[in-house]
Parts: C-alpha cells; structure tokens; sequence
C-alpha cells in the first residue's frame, strides 16, 4: 500500500546503530525572576504568562498571526536574547490539558514558523510568567541552543508507522511455517487444540515466529532508508498490529529522495504491509528541551 504524507502527526522509531545521532539537549530549568503560581483553568482570577512554542535564529522582531491555544486569541511574537528568540504568545498561567484544540493550536503555530525558520520546539504546555523570565532562560542555555539549532538547522523530521494483519500473518505462518505447521497438523490430528498446554506451546511458537519475522521487516525497511536519512529513532509501537514507530531526521534538500525512498519500500510489500507516512515536522525526536515554569508556594 503506497504511503500518503500527511500534515498532521507525532512520531516515533527504532535507532539505527549505522547512523551517527545528532546530539539531543535535554535541559531541565526554572525560571529564574519570580516564580509564579500555577493556576487551574477555571480559577477566577489567573495571572497572564507567556505559552512558549519553540526558539529560532532571529535577531528582528518577528509575527508569525494569531493563537488560539487556552482558548484566548493572541498575537505570537518574539522574544530576544542576542540572536536567538522565543516564539510566545500571551496566555493565563495554568496547566495545559493536551485537548483536541489545544494540540491544533500548538501545531498551527509550529507550522506557520517552519516555512521560514528551523525551529527548536518545546514540550506542549510550556508556560512562563513573563517575557523576562524567557530571557533569562534563553541567557542561561544560549550556548546549548545555539548548538542544537546549528545541527538542526536545513533538516525536517518525518514519521513512519508501519502496521499488518496479525491473524493473516498467523494463518501463513499455520501454513507456511514448517515447525508451526507440523505441530499445529500435530494437534489437530490427535485432538489436542483444547489442551491448555498445547495451546500455550502453539502460541508460544507463533509470538516467537511473529517476532523474528518483524524484525525482518523492520531491518529491511530501514535498510532502504538508511542512505536518505541523517538519523532515526523508535518508540514503542502501538498495539499488536504494529510493527514499526519511527522518526527520521533529513535534510531539507532531499526530502524528494526521501518521498521516492519510502514509497519504493512500500511498494515492495505491496498490501502485506500498510506505511502511514507523516511529516515534515520540527525534530521532536531529536531534540528534548524542557524548560519548566517554578511553582509557587500555596496561599
């Protein structure tokens, strides 16, 4: 089944041990000026803070429209250190729930500074309380984000989630497979398909079957990838019908090459396999910046 690239996803994959990995940051702060009281969304009164989106390479000021992230409608702007900037819009301070909206607000933005910047992004509901706290920060860790940035820069992740027909797969495998085969015929012959033993020995050897066999895959595709490709990760995948989670990073310049190269692959296992294809995005899975926001005593 040919992948279609969508414009909407999150990812994740297993790292290949060929591919040198770019250096991932992951820098726990807080705020330092101030720290402020967090909020639930319904308080009365709830103090005004800065949602942070991500950082980019910018001197000038720069807009990139409106946000509608906490269900208020702001300006996202910028906020400088030097020749590095916050992209921030204004928002009550409180805990962000990952809703629907939400998540396409965040998103909405991500993407408006992806057509002219790299962006650096931060995790979903980073909020601090004012723009000063954010220069403090961006003071604090400039050399680290000035290092990420220029290994990022001109590079795009893209996902890759691949998924089968498990009760297919084992049905082949009951066929094709000649231990399975032999010993399923076994069991049916003698009458044993009942026998809580010779289920659990059956099922034993189809995981164990099921398992070498997507490695295989696995090892195949990323072996048709790996030329293309800066670098990968792997999550775990999700559920039993999927078989591969994974995130590549690219250069800019070859994500045509890089188009070609995945639909080749799937087109290689035709409707064995089914390839969801995402992207571009901002490098999630390469990049883990958490900048957190202090809270302040009760009361």
């Amino acid at each position: 089944m040919s992948p279609s690239k969508k414009a909407k996803k999150t990812t994740a994959v297993r790292k290949t041990s060929a591919k040198a990995e770019p250096a991932t940051a992951v820098l726990d702060l807080v705020s330092p000026p101030g720290p402020a009281k967090v909020e639930s969304p319904r308080s009365g009164q709830q103090q005004e803070g800065r949602y942070v989106y991500g950082v980019i390479e910018s001197r000038a000021p720069v807009g990139f429209g409106r946000s509608s992230i906490g269900g208020v409608n702001e300006d996202v702007y910028t906020v400088h250190y030097g020749d590095i900037a916050a992209v921030v819009s204004r928002t009550p301070v409180f805990i962000f729930d990952p809703t629907r909206d939400n998540a396409l607000a965040h998103e909405h933005v991500i993407e408006s500074v992806m057509k002219n910047y790299t962006i650096i992004p931060m995790s979903f509901g980073t909020v601090f309380r004012t723009d000063d706290d954010i220069r403090e920060v961006l003071k604090s860790i400039y050399s680290s984000l000035k290092d990420v940035l220029k290994q990022m820069t001109g590079k795009l992740e893209f996902g890759l989630k691949v998924t089968w027909d498990r009760d297919r797969i084992i049905e082949e495998l009951q066929r094709e497979h000649d231990e399975i085969h032999r010993f399923h015929l076994e069991l049916t012959r003698k009458h044993l398909q009942s026998t809580y033993f010779a289920r659990m020995q059956l099922g034993r050897m189809i995981d164990k079957a099921l398992a070498e066999l997507a490695a295989n895959y696995v090892r195949e595709i990323y072996d048709g990838l790996r030329a293309v490709c800066v670098a990968s990760r792997d999550n775990k995948p999700i559920g039993d019908k999927m078989i591969m989670n994974a995130a590549f990073l690219i250069q800019k310049a070859r994500e045509a090459e890089f188009d070609a190269a995945v639909n080749r692959v799937a087109q290689k296992y035709g409707d064995r396999l089914n390839f969801k294809y995402t992207g571009p995005w901002p490098p999630y899975n390469f990049v883990n910046i958490r900048l957190k926001l202090e809270r302040g005593g009760q009361g």
